[in-house]
């Protein structure tokens, strides 16, 4: 912040969280049109929740240099919006009889390490897994994904808190800024 008060920001397209946000999102439509597409209102919501985590995320991020608040309440809507997401896709087994993975399951860990970072390799994935029907095993992929988004948008929310902690809001470097800025007029 050398020239300015205000700070770097909006670098939100280099968080993994973003990222994993973004391949929910886009496999979440593909999902939805595919399996979703005639249950009303459920297929509406399912794809502006999934859509919303990620560009609450992006928001925030442009939005932290000049509020911080801006920021924390835009991530904590992102992850609301995939809290939500999270509990359509279980709410869609728990209907149709379908077993929901744990996080510890062996099928929840080989796509942790995947770290697929497109929804086009996680469909690829799903359909090598012959034993479980596809959308079973999609949705299981679905809120593995949200389950690692969720836990990395508490981190950083706790980042962003420690970070207005350490340095404040837009108006408290808004006024270090002109303190000194009046200082060096002065000497």
């Amino acid at each position: 912040m050398d020239n300015g008060f205000i700070p770097k920001h909006g670098g939100y397209k280099n968080l993994v969280v973003y990222r994993i946000a973004e391949v929910t999102y886009d496999f979440t439509f593909r999902f939805c049109n595919k399996y979703v597409k005639n249950q009303g209102r459920t297929y509406d919501q399912m794809v502006q929740a999934a859509r919303s985590g990620m560009q609450n995320i992006a928001e925030g991020s442009v939005d932290s240099g000049v509020s911080k608040a801006s920021e924390l309440k835009l991530t904590g809507i992102a992850k609301g919006s995939l809290q939500e997401l999270r509990e359509d896709y279980s709410s869609y087994m728990r209907q149709r009889g379908l077993e929901q993975w744990k996080n510890n399951s062996p099928y929840a860990q080989e796509l942790i390490k995947a770290r697929f970072s497109s929804a086009q390799e996680v469909i690829r994935w799903v359909g090598t897994h012959k034993d479980f029907r596809p959308d079973h095993f999609g949705a299981n992929a679905a809120i593995i994904l949200i389950n690692v988004a969720l836990g990395l948008l508490t981190r950083l929310i706790q980042a962003q808190e420690r970070d207005f902690l350490q340095n404040g809001g837009i108006r408290e470097r808004m006024t270090r800024a002109r303190l000194e800025q009046r200082k060096r007029r002065d000497k």
